[in-house]
């Protein structure tokens, strides 16, 4: 004949314990007129079969069909009955969880539209309170099964959950710069951390306080910024550094980086961690490319053209003919994708092709 357990308590509970299952072996055998003492901040979640069930509050419990209405139904009892049934019992705490602390890893990726490569890796860290609000929930979400559940346990979860709310929240409040994204950060310790239990409440928990640093702006290089961006930005990155590499060859390009260009062009990939430090950059960045536009002329036939009308001295002609004019010519090629003036599918097509032609010349 099974044991029956008459009196069952919790009483030693860890500082970072969730749930706890008595007995922790499994399932024990209990019985109308069982003593089950629950401490404050404390509910007992009785499982049947990997259903969650009937649950008793803060008290001394003798078990009968008055508070076991669920189980009653299920097992059949007899009114006053002695009839032994097997359960799991939970005790979960109740207690607040101070001094969580949380980060951004990964970092939270913020959309720059028009500044620099348009993107923003934010990093920060902070404490946060949590504990559990709804036990017969939570434990359904992660307790059955277990015979202990503590905070480093769901440690990932709950992180995942945090970053990706706060991740949403900027999304949706229409944030592009660090300063905007921080005063929203500054709502979330305040009035709108509501909003942010919001997705807390469907596994039964809540924060009760949160604590974050100011954001700032990680710095990663653009092979580590792969990994965060989707593959259109990333190339976009690549396209710049190319258009940098260009501006600092010798010819038109190296003049031109000379007069600040190269130097904007690598300030604008940099601008993707801070595009807010970028604005007065970009103002001059689009005044340098207009000269450059000027500079280029596209024209069509054979033999070496005089400069056209308003085009300084020494850039490159039309149809260049010499080492250096091709060279520069390839320089404007990457300056004007760089600036969308042209597709790819021209770019590649036109870079081939002069390429090709300094192979010819010994270059």
């Amino acid at each position: 004949m099974p044991r029956i357990i008459d009196v069952v308590q919790h009483v030693n509970v860890m500082d970072d314990e969730l749930v706890y299952r008595e007995p922790q072996g499994g399932a024990g055998d209990f019985r109308m007129g069982s003593q089950v003492i629950v401490q404050e901040s404390q509910v007992a979640v009785f499982v049947r079969q990997g259903q969650v069930l009937d649950a008793l509050g803060p008290g001394s419990h003798t078990l009968s069909t008055a508070n076991l209405p669920i189980i009653s139904s299920l097992v059949g009892f007899v009114t006053n009955g002695r009839n032994p049934f097997t359960v799991e019992l939970y005790y979960v705490n109740l207690k607040d969880m101070p001094q969580v602390p949380w980060g951004t890893n990964p970092p939270i990726v913020m959309e720059t539209p028009g500044k620099g490569v348009g993107v923003v890796l934010l990093i920060t860290h902070g404490i946060i309170d949590i504990g559990v609000s709804d036990a017969t929930r939570f434990v359904k979400q992660y307790g059955v099964g277990k015979p202990i559940l503590r905070l480093n346990d769901i440690r990932e979860r709950i992180q995942s959950m945090l970053l990706g709310e706060v991740a949403s929240l900027i999304s949706s409040a229409g944030a592009q710069s660090i300063p905007e994204a921080n005063r929203l950060l500054g709502d979330l310790e305040g009035a709108a951390l509501a909003r942010l239990n919001e997705q807390f409440e469907a596994i039964g928990m809540r924060i009760k306080a949160f604590e974050a640093k100011p954001f700032t702006a990680k710095d990663v290089t653009t092979e580590e910024l792969r990994n965060y961006v989707d593959f259109n930005t990333y190339e976009r990155i690549r396209r710049l550094e190319v258009a940098q590499s260009a501006a600092s060859n010798q010819g038109m390009g190296g003049t031109l980086a000379g007069a600040g260009v190269g130097l904007g062009v690598g300030q604008q990939i940099g601008a993707a961690l801070n595009p807010d430090a970028a604005a007065m950059q970009q103002q001059q960045q689009m005044m340098m490319m207009q000269m450059m536009q000027q500079m280029m002329q596209q024209q069509g036939g054979s033999g070496t053209q005089a400069p056209a009308a308003g085009q300084p001295a020494g850039a490159a002609p039309a149809v260049p003919q010499t080492v250096d004019e091709i060279k520069a010519y390839l320089d404007q090629l990457d300056a004007k994708l760089m600036a969308g003036e042209i597709s790819e599918a021209v770019y590649q097509k036109m870079y081939t092709k002069w390429e090709a032609r300094l192979k010819e010349l010994g270059a």
